[in-house]
């Protein structure tokens, strides 16, 4: 076998096998260095969990420092140092309120394990509700890719295939606006109308309530109007659901804030969090429940009221070594004001974009941009699936050494929240390029 045997995710292999894709073997700063040489600037931030750049000394020795302790042991039946600190250390920065801190180790697993904690506190809560059997989620979702995760995401092209496999969800409209949808102020009172409408009709049997904060990320960069994530909280309130807040792609500075759900003075029941939590160097998840939630979970073993569920390599001492490392970066680098800078520079930088005949929007959160290329703005006509649009636009950009990704026809640009305003500058400007040559 002449190719690497490396099946890749998300990826068609075929096309991926005729093209000759870098293989990246160093990187410095926010720059990727392939096999050849070749260096290209890291505009998705290492797929969404890059913070503070490649190979950042105060991170490279945190996890030197672990390693000539202990790189793993388990968290069942003992305890690890690193893990608890960490804790500690998520439960002072997170809205207050979340108190307990469950670990596993990918964003997927994090909502896995939420969903399944909300399922058990129903049943053993001091007044339980088994009835509670559906989960409610926003239309268009992406939440994961564990069975259960997939089963409260609603993006076709990722979960249709696996429909017979899942449990019963229910989506509500989002209330994400695009031009698609006609009138923006009509969209958006459907959307909450829309809301409303399904708690009061299958309210008492919600398990729980699970959105991404602000930002529908895999659906192409979805944003959220103000005041939504709050109205979710005060229904979620009313009718005794949970509220599980995905922040697997949009904590750690991704929005403007270091936790989405500040920016609406919401604090969920269950927070789940990934990607960035290392700062981007290793796999490492957390699932924070408010105290409520983990008191159904105690009594005498033999009452049987355990969350059985776990991984091997849950707080795992590496990974945990390196989060306290990146969060004690985020405190001294004022990264949340950092963060905003790159958001403000790319808005101003994608000016040009607002009125291209082959851009139909340019959808931005902080640090998060979709740009939707449509082959006319008027009135909205898409390219064939065929051509790849988005892909062509990933393979231009890549060719003037820097990585950006698409999502069908909407190319994404996710830049590190310390990312330096030289760096976005040429992000922004081979994007706009490479867009120009792919769309001619």
């Amino acid at each position: 076998m002449s190719e690497p045997p490396v099946w890749h995710p998300f990826t068609p292999m075929t096309a991926h096998r005729r093209e000759g894709v870098p293989v990246i073997t160093d990187a410095r700063g926010f720059t990727l260095i392939d096999a050849e040489g070749r260096e290209y600037l890291d505009g998705i931030s290492s797929l969404w969990c890059n913070l503070h750049g490649h190979r950042v000394p105060e991170i490279d020795a945190a996890v030197r420092t672990q390693l000539d302790r202990v790189a793993h042991s388990t968290l069942l039946g003992l305890e690890c140092g690193p893990a608890n600190e960490l804790a500690r250390r998520l439960v002072e920065i997170t809205p207050p309120g979340l108190d307990r801190v469950f670990f596993s180790d990918s964003g997927s697993t994090a909502v896995e394990a939420a969903l399944k904690i909300c399922w058990q506190y129903h049943r053993q809560k001091p007044d339980p509700e088994p009835g509670r059997d559906l989960f409610v989620t926003v239309d268009n979702a992406y939440h994961g890719d564990t069975v259960g995760s997939v089963s409260v995401g609603s993006i076709k092209v990722f979960h249709d295939t696996f429909g017979p496999l899942l449990f019963n969800t229910r989506a509500v409209k989002s209330p994400a606006w695009t031009p698609h949808h006609g009138d923006r102020a009509a969209h958006r009172s459907a959307a909450f109308a829309d809301l409303e409408r399904t708690f009061r009709e299958v309210g008492d049997r919600m398990a729980a309530f699970v959105v991404e904060p602000l930002v529908q990320g895999a659906a192409g960069i979805l944003v959220h109007p103000p005041g939504y994530l709050r109205r979710v909280r005060a229904m979620s309130d009313e009718y005794g659901v949970p509220l599980v807040a995905d922040e697997v792609a949009v904590g750690f500075c991704r929005t403007g804030s270091l936790f989405a759900c500040e920016q609406e003075e919401v604090v969920p029941d269950l927070l789940c969090l990934a990607k960035g939590l290392t700062g981007g160097y290793l796999p490492l998840a957390a699932t924070l429940a408010s105290e409520r939630i983990y008191e159904a979970f105690l009594g005498e073993p033999h009452e049987g009221r355990t969350f059985f569920h776990g991984h091997t390599f849950t707080g795992n001492a590496l990974g945990c070594a390196a989060a306290l490392a990146s969060l004690d970066l985020l405190e001294r680098d004022d990264s949340v004001g950092r963060a905003v800078d790159v958001g403000d520079r790319l808005r101003d930088r994608l000016t040009p974009l607002s009125d291209h005949p082959h851009v139909a929007q340019v959808r931005r959160k902080g640090t998060m941009v979709g740009i939707e290329l449509v082959a006319d703005r008027e009135p909205l006509t898409p390219y064939p699936a065929e051509r790849r649009t988005g892909h062509r636009v990933t393979r231009a950009a890549r060719e003037r050494g820097v990585v950006v990704r698409p999502l069908g026809d909407t190319v994404v640009l996710m830049p590190a929240p310390m990312m330096p305003p030289a760096d976005v500058d040429r992000l922004v400007a081979v994007t706009i390029e490479s867009i120009d040559e792919a769309t001619r």
